[in-house]
């Protein structure tokens, strides 16, 4: 029985990786004197932000950390909304009495930022933020599953990459892959074999009802 569904934030929740990688580019790339490809930047994530900033540019970690945070904020209209249907699917949750948590890889400052532009922040029970050091779904998703007194079996966490399915699988817990967005790439989600692959919101909450009527 699904008790907790559990989210991932960028390219889930919303088309914010362009956002992510425009920022760290006007943040980063004055300060290290040259240019930054997408790849070079993609290649660093999993740590949150910081974690991003202090590999990239070490000697100016905190200013580097500031300026992305004020391009952030600054570029979030590349990214106003949500995916359209995100808010019902969240107030279907609500309404449900399910636990819906938020565990992303972003630093608590720019998810905060993010949730408060898409209007969402008070939709979540739960918010597990990510670290300088590296990775820490696993980590995020045991403490929702401990807050909650949840066995692994119910809980359920959505998100977008292989690294996402990866995390679920080493947290115990069932993985649904978030197809939907202009970054996914469905053949490498396909590879690694999640539960379940939705490439429409609409077709993730019709599934989430059948289910939870079926208890």
């Amino acid at each position: 029985m699904i008790k907790a569904v559990i989210f991932d934030l960028d390219g889930t929740l919303g088309d914010t990786l362009p956002l992510c990688i425009e920022a760290f580019k006007k943040s980063i790339e004055p300060l290290a004197g040259k240019k930054l490809s997408d790849n070079e930047i993609i290649a660093t994530f999993g740590p949150s932000e910081e974690g991003t900033i202090q590999q990239l540019i070490p000697d100016h970690y905190e200013q580097g950390v500031k300026d992305y945070l004020k391009y952030y904020q600054e570029l979030h209209s590349m990214s106003m909304s949500p995916f359209d249907g995100i808010v019902e699917l969240l107030e279907y949750l609500r309404s449900s009495e399910l636990i819906a948590a938020l565990v992303t890889g972003k630093g608590h400052k720019s998810a905060r930022i993010t949730l408060e532009i898409y209007g969402i922040s008070d939709m979540f029970d739960m918010v597990e933020t990510g670290w300088i050091k590296g990775p820490r779904k696993v980590e995020g998703i045991q403490a929702v599953l401990a807050k909650y007194n949840l066995m692994p079996e119910e809980a359920v966490y959505i998100g977008d990459t292989a690294s996402d399915i990866k995390s679920a699988r080493d947290a115990g817990i069932a993985i649904w892959s978030a197809a939907w967005s202009s970054t996914a790439n469905i053949s490498e989600l396909q590879e690694s074999m999640p539960d379940m692959i939705f490439t429409e919101i609409e077709t993730l909450k019709m599934h989430m009802q059948k289910i939870c009527s079926s208890y």
